[in-house]
């Protein structure tokens, strides 16, 4: 059995649907067998998407991605000023 891949999106509608069932009386644990996931991922998703909305979610990932894309465009340009550097030195 493969591990499923939830979007940001759907985890913010179950962590909703989580709220509303224990709003409703349901025991945590109760609620999050409704929603077909353990304790621990229930517990890890309302740490990371506690506070947000759906289109909060999204944006989120955009710039987490945007974020990690400049880090990488970055090291690659301080990887290559070490080298010319060493170069024009004469230290290769």
């Amino acid at each position: 059995m493969g591990i499923k891949r939830h979007k940001p999106e759907e985890i913010v509608a179950k962590l909703r649907q989580v709220d509303v069932l224990t709003a409703q009386g349901k025991s945590i644990a109760d609620a999050v067998k409704t929603i077909a996931v353990t304790e621990a991922t229930y517990f890890r998703w309302r740490a990371e998407y506690g506070g947000l909305k759906s289109g909060q979610v999204k944006r989120l990932k955009d710039l987490e991605l945007e974020n990690a894309r400049l880090r990488r465009a970055a090291s690659d340009l301080t990887l290559d000023k070490l080298i010319l550097t060493e170069a024009a030195w004469g230290h290769f």
